[in-house]
């Protein structure tokens, strides 16, 4: 009976799928150089210029978050994230992000 036991043979290299990226990862690198701007966002306060002006070396502005909490992460004025800051040298700063913020398309 034909095609019980017919094989064709496959010639060239075999590709994972992981080798070759997708046509969406592809689609994607056109936008991999464009600068965007991102920012951590400690937390927040209030306060009128009067007071902004007396503040002077060693003033400490209280925030609207507790230490601990985590502070928002910011794309481009967009929050995409929530982390905690971690020393990265000796010296500078970084960030874990433990939570990714969806994007709310209804609101855009």
């Amino acid at each position: 009976m034909a095609g019980e036991n017919d094989f064709t043979e496959l010639t060239g290299p075999i590709v994972q799928p992981q080798d070759t990226p997708s046509r969406g990862a592809r689609d994607l690198e056109a936008v991999y150089d464009i600068p965007v701007t991102v920012s951590a966002v400690l937390g927040r306060t209030t306060m009128q210029v009067s007071q902004l002006l007396k503040l002077g070396r060693g003033a400490v502005v209280e925030l609207d978050r507790k230490l601990g909490e985590a502070i928002d992460v910011y794309v481009n004025n967009r929050l995409v994230a929530r982390g905690e800051v971690v020393m990265v040298d000796d010296n500078r700063l970084g960030i874990t992000m433990t939570e990714i913020v969806k994007a709310d398309r209804a609101g855009s």
